[in-house]
């Protein structure tokens, strides 16, 4: 009979509860239809149920349970994942971190912060701007996407250019073992600290390796002082060249971003128009940071590279509600093609920032060829595209179609001697387009070191890897090389 309270007599949700409490576990399938996929909403799949642990012994005990009785299990953070890495394609057990959203400590003399897994992006910056600092990886869904997610999925952002991803921002980490085991892994603040690099293995790992329950982050001094420039360009090939050459003249810009003709359509038609001409081709969101005496040359010479390729117009930013504005306008891209499609697949493919005009002709063709438009909004200074494909799920056929275009566009980016994801993660969307930038005998390698650290394959089984039919073939090979040699 089931316990009081629980309409159910399944064994494991009754158990489940035990450990989290009857309030803290849904398992009707109405509730459990909010959690049947991520941002990547091509895929559906039912969880078994979800489970809302409020602490680190909470999430280890579940682990333990789901271990003990060869329940698949996975990790989720707010859900804005956008390749599918926490659908539950098994019917898992999902463990949300939602209500671990605490922060722990904050240490300005050590410029580092502890947090929960569930604690939002952009709330970490809040909670300090106040004391001059914040948190750098600002990925465009910061004010939804938790930490621990982004550690997970090794998240970038706009600003990544100068610095860096996720992976750049971690000092430590509480892990929760597939087995059950809460382990600490920290540099302790030391740079190079000797041995492997645990924390770089982990954070990207997409939640194959184990469950992050606290994350120690460094936080950074706000600069003291930045700028932002705007440029208009009839041409892409003339702003994609503008790129480039900022760069090459030296400059490392805080963040260098690139809208094409089809993305500012879909920003001026969302929640924050900022009059972009209609007509161009293109637009550069150019800011420099750092300390005053360098920024005005920083700033001229940004001037003078736009003039040289062809400008139609470019502007500084004459205050920070102007400089908020524009970047609003940035942060909404993805979203805002809900505005001129009914459906959207993101792409999120890296390539050498010189392959940009290229690329971008390539993924023209694409579209062309597969009758969807295609719309690119990036991070142009370190070659981070993200091509959205524009369709219509209603119409028999066009996902598929979309599908097939976004895989096309990411063959382009490792032809080029790019790679398939630079800051969503491989999930289930890429797991076959892995095999454009890696042989069956490197993905076997990984595979070897998840099952060290995840040898039933219990924990969001299924995703970062391509089908193991092939690899099976590769380890089979493999052991019979060793016998004749």
């Amino acid at each position: 009979m089931a316990k009081k309270g629980l309409q159910t007599s399944n064994k494991d949700i009754i158990n489940l509860a035990k450990i989290v409490g009857e309030k803290a576990i849904l398992y009707k399938q109405p509730d459990l239809l909010a959690y049947d996929c991520d941002g990547f909403t091509i895929h559906k799949h039912l969880p078994k149920c979800v489970v809302f642990p409020n602490s680190t012994e909470e999430v280890a005990e579940i682990v333990k349970y789901c271990d003990a009785n060869q329940l698949p299990f996975l990790a989720r953070g707010a859900g804005t994942g956008l390749s599918g890495g926490a659908i539950p394609l098994n019917g898992e057990v999902i463990i949300s971190l939602v209500k671990m959203k605490r922060l722990i400590t904050v240490d300005l003399e050590n410029r580092r912060a502890v947090v929960e897994p569930g604690f939002v992006n952009l709330k970490l910056t809040n909670s300090i701007a106040n004391k001059g600092y914040y948190y750098a990886p600002d990925p465009s869904s910061q004010y939804a996407c938790t930490i621990g997610g982004n550690v997970a999925e090794n998240a970038g952002g706009a600003h990544c250019l100068k610095y860096g991803v996720t992976t750049n921002h971690i000092l430590g980490l509480e892990v929760i073992m597939p087995n059950g085991e809460i382990v600490e892994i920290s540099t302790n603040g030391v740079p190079d600290a000797p041995g492997y690099d645990l924390l770089g293995l982990l954070t990207g790992s997409e939640g194959t390796l184990g469950i992050v329950t606290k994350i120690t982050v460094r936080i950074l001094k706000n600069p003291e002082a930045k700028q932002t420039v705007l440029a208009y360009f009839d041409k892409v090939a003339d702003g994609s060249q503008a790129v480039s050459d900022i760069i090459s003249s030296g400059i490392v810009p805080a963040a260098l971003e690139m809208m094409d003709k089809t993305a500012i359509e879909g920003v001026e038609a969302a929640a924050f128009p900022v009059g972009h001409p209609k007509d161009i081709e293109a637009l550069l969101l150019i800011e420099v940071d750092g300390i005053s005496a360098g920024i005005e040359e920083q700033i001229n010479q940004i001037l003078e590279v736009c003039k040289k390729r062809n400008v139609r117009e470019v502007k500084v930013a004459g205050s920070e509600e102007e400089r908020g504005r524009w970047w609003a306008n940035r942060k909404t891209g993805f979203g805002a093609m809900g505005a001129i499609s009914p459906d959207y697949l993101v792409q999120d493919g890296v390539i050498p920032r010189s392959k940009l005009p290229e690329v971008l002709a390539r993924i023209n063709q694409i579209s062309e060829e597969s009758g969807l438009r295609i719309s690119n909004i990036f991070h142009a200074g370190d070659g981070n595209l993200h091509p959205l494909v524009l369709f219509d799920a209603r119409i028999p056929g066009e996902t598929e179609k979309a599908l097939k275009a976004g895989s096309a566009c990411l063959q382009v980016c490792a032809d080029v001697g790019g790679t398939i994801t630079g800051e969503h993660g491989v999930g289930i969307e890429k797991r076959e387009e892995m095999r454009f930038v890696f042989t069956d005998r490197e993905i076997l390698a990984q595979t070897d070191v998840r099952e060290v650290f995840n040898p039933k394959n219990l924990l969001n089984a299924g995703k970062l890897f391509p089908s193991p039919s092939r690899c099976a073939e590769v380890k089979k090979d493999l052991k019979e090389a060793l016998k004749t040699s």
